[in-house]
């Protein structure tokens, strides 16, 4: 027995060693695979970038790579733009302007010319352009060469408009405070070279053209302008500085002296954008000019001048002719690890090559930066008026961010790759073999993981430290190197993948904006002494003790002019969202409102959840702005808001907006609100993916339901709208009805309220029929109950879904890795008979009231007509937007305001024909347990198997038994 157990022992112990050696074997081979190729990896950053061209054809490194071998042929050919020879959609109208004639191009429809090209090659293409009013944004044009996009970044150039301050001096409330300078646009002629919108490219874009003759079409996008002609040719060489210096020994220029011009930031001549204004800096006593507590706007740019391609001019007049050096008083606070770059040019031209990318690095302090390297650099200027430009670019950052950008596409790509293999939450203790099932996979992680790598030793180099601006880099690669290592653990470490994926996106993100704050800039005779950026210690002391006593007697929450007034002439205003809102509306007040009316208005950004409470104190104001759209009739049965159909001039008001967005305010046939947005659901897509898939966009219900089963066996999903965690009752969205049984329900003629309201519409038999349609989306096509929409469309699992129209800018603004490859359209319809497709979808909000008790109720409703009306809706938007950027896009509810709004042409059709079939959702009196109790009923269906009719039946007794107790409370017919 002893001698048996001793043999089976020692078998179990040589099986358990063969065991280990076999799985041993294995990782010793992939270690040594992969530290070799890591060995001879030796390709530079852009020749790796090159490498990882494949994922998207259309871009410009695919371009570039395809013609490389073409020569750059000097030569230089202009096309008067009256000599176009093709029209479509547009109605061109030729101008007189002094050199010639200009073509006035519209916002849609296209203009295309021939251009006869002595020798085929790569050239650059410079325009002559004027912007003419339109919408206040940048201008938008598509090129097309030969009737073919060359690349994708030809599908987006953009041509800036010109702005600068409305008044030459900065004005100031009646408290002592500068109000900031409104932007007005001043449109001069401009010639600027096609180039990267995005600034990935930091030199302009070469395009290929054959001998002969080649077409060039423009095709509008968004906003009109004036061209006067295009230039095909090359740019010069700009030259170094050392042999700038020869040209100036050769000229016999000589220093000048005794002279020191300093030139406030904040009085910028143009710029190139609307968000580029005067700042206020109060954190140092040593910016220029100075308050210890009044607001003083004495700074520009900081973090919203940040873009490549944003600029902003200054004019600088010098007494004589010769050499100066230039310095400027900057803060660079924002980005710890990271510089931001300019461009710097004289009278629109760069100087010499060291001016193309002059690096302002990080400090929590004031600097000042003489442009230089070991000596200052000089400058020569003649007696008089000279322009100084700063332009944001990325500098030696663009190659970065493009093969970042690059690895970012191709591991998701690997990532979808996986999970149509794994699912997104994979089996820990089973193995997929994915690196037999995925051939790619391994080589793909090792190359990101070497190309990720020396991104992160290329970015500590140029910043000269390792910061935790690497540290995500370095974290990729590691994770990547350990995949090819070890790919049976893949499956485990898929979730942290995905995260550091995303984190890359981030990164993307977070390089990309380049923040630089100005003070003043100086141009002085090089013997000049510089002054101190910073303040000195004593001053920063004498400041904080200074701002903490003034801090008991100054008002910092008052916006703009407060006028002490009775209800005769002044109201008080409520508004609920952020301050730079407030101090925009606040503006226009005071240049609007009150200077047409002669009423005075003091603006107050509260919470507004104290409404109620101060209504009730006596101590509510007359109008409160932008209050959800539950607030109007909630309020309406107390008696506590103004009914404005009261008014004689309603009729004429109502017309502004669509029934939809009025509908929520109604209430015993009075209205209580005028509304000031309006969202409705779109359908967004990724049109790479679906294109992969074979999937055509679903124009109804039922091309979902086909579709769906297609992305699964992909193991990817379809996001539908829900209600927020159903862990967190207490948020607002579960009083609304959800999107997506709405959309359904009002397709086929349903309603959530029958007998004027008074009673549950949703026992109905087609309430019942949508119900269990919806419900089954969950049960039996399983779709998910919780995800992160914004990221799973970003990574590709989920390639498809509703959402909120507002995700566009979104989007817009934080996705730039996908940019070009996703686009949205109406919502999914039911198709009717006739073989049309209805697209009904409910609508969300907010509205302007009156409160009953306010003491001047005519002068309160004046204040809605103007805010409401399409000139202030507008001008509002506009200014938001150009002050927040495209991510603060106003959703108003004013039709022809909407239309105003900077959108592309393509994209507001859309959103037209959307909005067309906007529904609104009714609110009543209890109306908060529908939507609550239906996404009960829903959760028992999903969660519990519990049959829906039989669900839905339960809760609407609850929804019923609420509207009969409030109707009751508040003395309203119950029959």
């Amino acid at each position: 027995m002893l001698l048996q157990h001793a043999l089976k022992k020692s078998i179990y112990v040589n099986l358990a060693l063969l065991l280990i050696v076999f799985n041993i074997l294995p990782w010793f081979g992939s270690v040594h695979v992969y530290a070799e190729e890591d060995l001879n990896g030796e390709e530079s950053v852009s020749e790796l970038e090159r490498s990882d061209i494949t994922i998207r054809d259309d871009l410009y490194s695919n371009y570039i790579e395809r013609y490389q071998g073409f020569s750059r042929p000097n030569q230089e050919i202009i096309i008067q733009a009256e000599d176009y020879t093709k029209i479509k959609d547009m109605d061109i109208e030729v101008t007189e302007i002094d050199q010639g004639a200009a073509v006035k191009t519209d916002e849609i429809g296209m203009v295309e010319w021939e251009v006869d090209v002595p020798e085929e090659g790569l050239y650059n293409i410079g325009i002559r352009y004027f912007p003419i009013e339109g919408k206040s944004s940048s201008i938008e044009r598509e090129l097309l060469i030969n009737g073919e996009l060359p690349f994708q970044g030809a599908a987006t150039l953009t041509f800036p408009r010109t702005w600068t301050n409305e008044l030459d001096e900065i004005e100031q409330d009646n408290r002592g405070n500068d109000l900031r300078p409104r932007q007005v646009e001043q449109p001069i002629w401009q010639e600027v070279n096609l180039k990267d919108s995005e600034g990935y490219y930091t030199e302009p874009y070469l395009f290929y053209f054959h001998e002969g003759i080649n077409t060039l079409r423009f095709v509008s996008s968004r906003e009109p302008m004036l061209i006067d002609y295009i230039k095909i040719y090359q740019i010069e060489e700009i030259p170094e500085y050392k042999e700038i210096q020869q040209y100036y020994d050769e000229m016999g220029y000589t220093e000048t002296s005794g002279h020191m011009i300093k030139v406030q930031g904040e009085h910028a001549t143009l710029k190139s954008d609307p968000t580029l204004y005067a700042t206020n800096d109060r954190s140092s006593p040593s910016t220029e000019p100075y308050d210890v507590s009044k607001i003083r706007m004495n700074t520009i740019g900081g973090y919203n001048w940040r873009w490549p391609g944003q600029w902003i001019t200054w004019e600088m007049t010098v007494p004589e002719d010769g050499l100066y050096k230039i310095g400027v008083k900057n803060r660079q606070n924002m980005l710890r690890g990271i510089y931001s770059t300019r461009t710097i040019m004289i009278n629109d031209e760069i100087p010499f090559r060291e001016m193309e990318q002059v690096s302002f690095y990080y400090d929590n302090n004031w600097k000042m930066e003489v442009f230089g390297d070991d000596e200052p650099f000089l400058f020569y200027l003649s007696e008089g008026t000279h322009e100084l430009k700063m332009e944001v670019t990325l500098g030696n950052m663009a190659p970065l961010l493009r093969t970042v950008e690059a690895s970012v596409l191709e591991l998701n790509e690997i990532y979808r790759k996986i999970i149509m293999i794994t699912g997104t939450v994979p089996d820990p203790y089973r193995d997929y073999e994915l690196e037999k099932n995925i051939p790619e996979m391994t080589e793909v992680f090792a190359r990101q993981s070497q190309i990720l790598s020396e991104v992160a030793d290329e970015l500590a180099d140029l910043t000269g430290e390792t910061s935790d601006q690497t540290a995500i880099l370095n974290t990729m690669a590691y994770q990547l190197s350990d995949f090819v290592q070890r790919p049976e653990t893949i499956q485990r470490r898929l979730d942290s993948y995905k995260i550091n994926v995303g984190g890359l996106g981030t990164w993307i993100l977070t390089v990309r904006e380049q923040p630089l704050e100005i003070d003043y800039l100086i141009i002085a005779s090089p013997e000049q002494e510089m002054p101190e950026a910073d303040a000195s210690f004593h001053s920063k002391v004498k400041h904080e003790i200074g701002a903490f006593a003034h801090s008991f007697f100054e008002d910092y929450n008052s916006i703009g002019n407060v006028t002490e007034g009775d209800g005769d002439d002044a109201i008080t205003v409520w508004i609920g969202t952020g301050r730079d809102q407030a101090q925009v509306l606040k503006a226009l007040i005071d240049e609007s409102f009150t200077p047409e009316t002669g009423i005075h208005v003091n603006l107050q950004l509260v919470q507004m959840e104290n409404l109620l409470p101060a209504t009730l104190a006596n101590q509510g104001p007359d109008v409160a702005m932008q209050v959800g759209n539950e607030i109007p009739v909630n309020y309406a049965m107390r008696n506590a808001v103004v009914d404005v159909t009261q008014f004689s001039d309603f009729e004429e008001i109502e017309p502004r907006f669509r029934d939809s967005a009025v509908l929520p305010y109604r209430f015993n046939d009075g209205v209580f609100g005028l509304p000031e947005q309006q969202m409705f659901s779109m359908l967004f897509y990724r049109k790479d993916i679906l294109e992969e898939l074979g999937i055509d966009v679903p124009q109804t219900w039922q091309d979902v339901l086909e579709m769906i089963p297609v992305l699964q066996r992909n193991h990817m999903d379809l996001a539908l709208p829900l209600l927020q965690d159903p862990e967190n009752p207490g948020d607002v969205q579960n009083l609304i009805p959800n999107q997506t049984f709405t959309m359904m329900l009002y397709q086929e003629d349903g309603e959530l309220y029958k007998n004027d309201a008074k009673v549950s519409a949703l026992d109905s038999a087609i309430a019942m029929s949508v119900f269990n349609r919806w419900s089954s989306l969950y049960t039996n096509y399983k779709l998910p109950l919780k995800f992160d929409f914004p990221n799973r469309f970003r990574t590709g699992e989920m390639p498809i879904g509703i959402d909120d129209y507002t995700f566009y800018n979104h989007l817009s603004v934080s996705a730039p890795e996908i940019r070009g490859l996703w686009e949205f359209a109406p919502i999914p319809g039911t198709e009717q008979l006739d073989g049309s497709i209805r697209r009904n979808v409910g609508s969300t909000g907010t509205a302007a009231i009156i409160m009953e008790k306010a003491e001047n109720k005519d002068a309160s409703w004046e204040f809605l007509k103007w805010w409401t009306s399409k000139e202030i809706q507008v001008r509002f938007g506009r200014e938001m937007e150009g002050l927040m950027g495209a991510a603060a896009r106003y959703p108003t509810a004013n039709i022809e305001a909407l239309q105003e709004l900077p959108w592309p042409v393509k994209d507001y059709e859309r959103l037209e024909e959307q909005w067309q079939w906007v529904q609104g959702v009714p609110e009543v009196p209890g109306g908060y347990f529908t939507g609550r109790h239906l996404d009960n009923a829903f959760r028992e269906v999903v969660n519990n198997g519990t049959n829906p009719r039989e669900a839905l039946s339960d809760y609407i007794i609850y929804i019923n038994d609420e509207i009969r107790i409030k109707r009751t409370e508040f003395d309203l017919p119950l029959e």
